[in-house]
């Protein structure tokens, strides 16, 4: 195995604005190396505020298999190595499975989960070589809860959590760790991002839904900072979480939402134990 120690080379997607810039230059400030990818490079260094030397942003669109591949290649060429891996880019879509367009649904999934997809295609070559290295894939509390007008969201972050715990399994044998965390609301600028469905209709609400998230934007609980940091620790632990839930509103839903599935399951037991042959 021949993980580093100390400062690593890490690479974030969707990396220059909320969580994504906030991790960036915290990794930068600490000394570490951090491959920046996004679609906009421009805003990505002019948001970068200490030790530029170490940055190397990269226009990626991560949904595509060939530009993933070739600007991992590209960084591992440019720094030596990639050590951990933050697959974070992502965005909401807001709206009921009625209201959305195939092209819509898909669009969300292909970002949300196909481009984590991709990252984590391609940059395994390299950790399975290395013998090392730390895949970190952003879920949310959505990814457990199904949302209502949230779907093509949450089968996204509900995806990117099979995948993580099937990954996990694939890799462990190499000396590679892997991580899902789903963090609940903190304060970046996420809900700027959130799209909303062209076709509505009115009984569903997504226009008082619009409104409501837009005036709860800048007001959420959680500290992007603390966040952040706890991204960096994880990344330094001998044997870190496989899931990691971030925020005491994520806490509060995921364990209600898990003691409520117990108890249907449990409602149910008669007839799920009634189909074997007898």
């Amino acid at each position: 195995m021949n993980e580093i120690k100390g400062p690593k080379v890490w690479l974030i997607t969707g990396a220059s604005k909320g969580m994504g810039l906030t991790l960036t230059n915290l990794l930068l400030s600490l000394g570490h190396k951090v491959v920046a990818t996004s679609r906009d490079t421009a805003s990505l260094q002019s948001s970068v505020t200490v030790n530029k030397e170490n940055l190397y942003p990269l226009q990626v669109d991560v949904t595509s298999d060939k530009v993933v591949k070739e600007a991992i290649a590209s960084a591992v060429a440019h720094f030596g190595r990639i050590d951990v891996v933050v697959n974070n880019a992502g965005y909401s879509l807001v709206g009921s499975m009625e209201e959305m367009t195939d092209e819509e649904f898909r669009s969300t999934m292909d970002v949300n989960l196909f481009g984590t997809v991709n990252v984590i295609r391609n940059i395994m070559p390299y950790f399975r070589k290395q013998g090392s290295g730390h895949i970190i894939n952003i879920s949310s509390n959505a990814g457990y809860i199904g949302f209502a007008n949230a779907a093509s969201y949450n089968a996204a972050k509900f995806g990117m959590i099979g995948i993580t715990e099937a990954l996990a399994q694939e890799v462990e044998r190499f000396g590679i760790k892997v991580t899902v965390v789903a963090p609940g609301q903190f304060r970046t600028e996420f809900m700027n991002s959130i799209q909303y469905v062209k076709n509505r209709i009115d009984v569903y609400g997504v226009n008082e839904a619009e409104k409501m998230w837009s005036e709860f934007s800048g007001t959420q609980p959680g500290d992007p900072a603390k966040l952040a940091q706890v991204l960096v620790d994880i990344a330094a632990m001998d044997k870190p979480p496989l899931h990691l839930l971030l925020g005491p509103d994520t806490y509060e839903l995921v364990t209600n939402k898990r003691k409520a599935e117990d108890a249907e399951f449990e409602k149910w037991r008669d007839i799920t134990l009634s189909t074997n042959f007898d």
